[in-house]
């Protein structure tokens, strides 16, 4: 049964419109913001609160699991209480959220407010559109997805750079305390602007079981991906424990929201070979190029001598070219077959990822920074006509469902493939040395040289020892990029397994 809150209210004019817009674009900015800004981040945390790096990117995990939880129940959640208080909680609680992680001394503290603020961010980005939307004029509906649309391609941007500048010359706390001014206000604002928009609230069923079995396959899986290498993997029962967890979870999952009337995700929509083969691509694709956004600044600082503001810029690079491509993107996806744009938008990635698997340590600022801009330009041509290939593949009163699964999947296998590949790394790094142990100055030349330039043997001793660390490191880098260029290569040829979409999508509504 529904009860009418509001009547329907005509859009905002002139300033009142503009204030409103910039407040929901702010809003949208802050969450997207808050995805990138701690990539930087890692190594400054893991150092203030001595843990390892492994432990430290559990920052940035943590927070995407949590937002891909919480993403297909946002229609739910505006359906229920309504999408502008839903909207001004989750602004509010995010600020709450960003107070506990800027306080937090400990890293369950720290992971505990990244997974609320995960919680609260995650809503924040659709509903944003949607109250943009709805405040508009229609005639004006172009430049209000153009607004939500340039602050999640900027915030990327901006994200590393902030992130690494606040390190430098402040510390880690401020990357979550900028966020408290415009939450505390911002919440406030937004429900007494924007309360007359409130439409009607329905008292819709709430899948609790499926919820429940989500949280805890997920929750299990991802523990075990974050902990595996720590506890010595299958050699652990506690690892052991949360993998039949785990399977047990998503079996129990799968049967009940197979066969549930109002499911919290609807795997249904998965009988469309098209949204499936796309869902295959983007959980791909999204794994191996967040993954490696990750890895990179971590690497950076750690073992290429960049202080955090110059990781931040050097990874920003990635998203420049994107904010410029993203308008062609558009406009070439209504005139070209998607799964073209999205197969030559991937290989584009893959190639731009095979010029990394050759560093050395001696790498150039610009050897590095270059690659990252030339991935910018395959990014808008593979995620926008991607998502509206998934979309446009099933029945139109399916489209709210396919694009809370898409989205649910896509931010989840991000946080997947960083574990994996941060896992990767380490034991990468350690079979590298392992090998060069057995091979660097066999003959003691080396250490002879050091000596004659009147080093003691301790001091040259430590000095090979940095170089083959350094040397291990730069080996497993380039061998897990090489992994990554061949799994964006493969997602661009699965995608090829879906048929044309029968119906076509507009970007507004693909870049959702």
């Amino acid at each position: 049964m529904s009860t009418t809150h509001t009547p329907q209210q005509a859009p905002l004019t002139g300033a009142s419109l503009w204030f409103a817009a910039i407040l929901l674009a702010a809003a949208n900015f802050m969450a997207v913001l808050d995805m990138t800004i701690a990539n930087v981040s890692v190594a400054n945390i893991a150092g203030s609160l001595g843990i390892s790096s492994a432990q430290g990117t559990w920052v940035i995990t943590s927070y995407a699991v949590a937002e891909a939880i919480v993403v297909p129940l946002t229609g739910w959640l505006a359906g229920r209480f309504g999408a502008v208080r839903v909207f001004a909680t989750a602004m509010t609680l995010f600020g709450a959220a960003s107070l506990v992680c800027g306080l937090s001394s400990s890293l369950g503290m720290l992971v505990f407010g990244r997974v609320l603020q995960g919680l609260c961010g995650g809503p924040l980005m659709p509903l944003s559109q949607t109250l943009l939307l709805r405040i508009f004029p229609k005639e004006k509906a172009a430049a209000a997805t153009a607004l939500w649309a340039m602050t999640t391609l900027v915030a990327p941007v901006a994200g590393p750079i902030l992130g690494g500048w606040i390190c430098d010359h402040y510390s880690w706390p401020v990357i979550f305390y900028i966020n408290l001014p415009l939450a505390a206000v911002g919440g406030y604002v937004a429900w007494r602007t924007l309360r007359r928009y409130e439409d009607r609230l329905q008292r819709l069923p709430i899948d609790v079981v499926g919820l429940v079995l989500l949280v805890v396959f997920v929750g299990a899986l991802q523990l075990m991906l974050d902990l595996g290498k720590e506890h010595d993997w299958f050699e652990s029962r506690l690892i052991c424990l949360l993998a039949v967890t785990a399977v047990i979870g998503l079996a129990a999952f799968l049967i009940w929201e197979l066969t549930e009337r109002h499911p919290v995700v609807d795997l249904r929509v998965f009988r469309h070979r098209g949204f499936a083969a796309a869902v295959l691509t983007v959980s791909l694709v999204f794994g191996a190029f967040f993954s490696a956004n990750v890895l990179t600044p971590l690497w950076l600082q750690s073992y290429m001598g960049y202080t955090a503001t110059w990781a931040g810029m050097t990874t920003a690079w990635t998203g420049v070219l994107a904010v410029f491509c993203a308008p062609i993107a558009g406009v070439l996806m209504t005139k070209l077959d998607p799964r073209r744009l999205i197969f030559c938008g991937v290989m584009w990635l893959a190639c731009v990822t095979t010029i990394r698997v050759g560093y050395t340590t001696e790498a150039s600022y610009w050897q590095i920074a270059l690659p990252l801009l030339l991935m910018g330009l395959g990014m808008p041509f593979f995620f926008v006509p991607l998502t509206a290939l998934a979309l446009g593949s099933v029945e139109e009163h399916e489209t709210a469902s396919a694009a809370g699964l898409l989205n649910f999947l896509r931010t989840l296998s991000g946080a997947f493939g960083t574990s994996i590949v941060q896992t990767a790394w380490e034991s990468g790094t350690t079979a590298q040395r392992a090998e060069l142990v057995g091979v660097v100055d066999r003959s003691g030349e080396t250490l002879d040289t050091l000596l004659g330039y009147g080093l003691g043997t301790d001091a040259a001793r430590v000095g090979i020892e940095r170089a083959v660390e350094a040397q291990s490191v730069m080996l497993a880098t380039n061998h897990l990029m090489g992994w990554i260029a061949l799994a964006f290569a493969a997602a661009a040829f699965f995608v090829w397994l879906a048929p044309k979409p029968a119906r076509s999508i507009s970007p507004a509504q693909a870049g959702h």
